[in-house]
């Protein structure tokens, strides 16, 4: 997310199509509003934008989410920019990136590149995978969608779904392989991501309890309460996302290590294969050129009244 000037918006666009979108605002209330509303990896300020009277805002952001990196973006010499500069780092904004050079952009790309492979679900996905070396690639595809299917996804159902498994054939191959149910794996995914949101204390409880697709923020507490034991302001006080990835590692991915390196529970049978039909033994499997008349038929034939004889 970035605010920058029209000359500096085109430069980010062409430097991050690939690896990145951007989305710029016109205001520094328009990022407050979205960094409660969707994820973002980044923020990019304009030094030659920036105005003192921005100062508030910039420091109520770095302040309240402090997960989301912001740095400063310098690509032209005005009167102002020492001034400029010295405001912005005062806000807590750490990051200087130097456009004047061209090695400047090549940096730019590389921050944010980095900030976004340090999120909890790309921190989540490489440790899971470490952790499965030598597993099948649909046993790693399905923790792979745990982090990245969106934050809509809420139910076991509609990742089966997206995974391109039948819901109850998805479940079932869990149950036989003895491994925990694929809800808990879910669930425990999405208290990953809640607990990283909730380092940033510019997210109320009942912000993340939404912004993961909880019915209400009571139903997040039960979801907490269900799996740690513990009231939702108790897990924002003792769990990071680091701390319940680890969490998530030692109860649901370790202990079953063996049983999920050899675990297959996406694989479907390809359409173009299809079984057999069983045909009991002596009948033809091709159908008959004639119907078939059974001696069952509904309804029975009417009986006919014998001829009366007179005598």
């Amino acid at each position: 997310m970035t605010f920058l000037t029209p000359a500096e918006r085109q430069r980010v666009d062409a430097l991050g199509q690939g690896s990145y979108t951007t989305v710029h605002r016109e205001s520094f209330d328009d990022m407050l509003r979205d960094l409660r509303t969707q994820p973002v990896s980044a923020i990019i300020v304009s030094v030659s934008r920036y105005q003192q009277h921005h100062g508030a805002q910039v420091a109520r952001m770095v302040r309240e989410f402090p997960r989301v990196p912001a740095v400063a973006l310098l690509t032209g010499n005005e009167a102002r920019t020492t001034q400029s500069l010295l405001a912005l780092g005062q806000q807590g904004v750490q990051t200087l990136v130097d456009a004047r050079d061209p090695a400047g952009w090549r940096d730019l790309r590389q921050f944010v590149n980095r900030e976004v492979s340090t999120t909890i679900e790309a921190v989540a996905i490489r440790r899971i995978r470490a952790d499965l070396t030598g597993a099948n690639d649909d046993c790693l595809r399905f923790f792979d969608e745990l982090f990245l299917a969106p934050r809509s996804l809420t139910t076991v159902r509609q990742l089966a779904r997206r995974l391109g498994v039948v819901p109850t054939t998805f479940m079932s191959r869990f149950f036989r392989a003895g491994i925990p149910a694929p809800k808990k794996y879910l669930a425990t995914a999405r208290l990953v991501r809640a607990a990283r949101l909730l380092e940033n204390p510019g997210y109320s409880l009942t912000q993340v309890a939404f912004l993961l697709e909880y019915s209400s923020p009571q139903s997040f507490s039960r979801h907490v309460m269900h799996s740690l034991q513990c009231g939702a302001a108790e897990f924002r006080r003792t769990h990071t996302g680091e701390a319940m990835l680890e969490h998530m590692r030692q109860r649901l991915i370790l202990p079953y290590q063996q049983q999920l390196i050899g675990f297959v529970p996406v694989e479907v049978t390809p359409q173009w294969i299809s079984r057999p039909a069983l045909v009991p033994a002596g009948e033809s499997a091709l159908p008959s050129a004639h119907p078939r008349v059974t001696a069952s038929a509904w309804p029975p034939p009417t009986p006919q009244t014998p001829p009366c004889v007179s005598s």
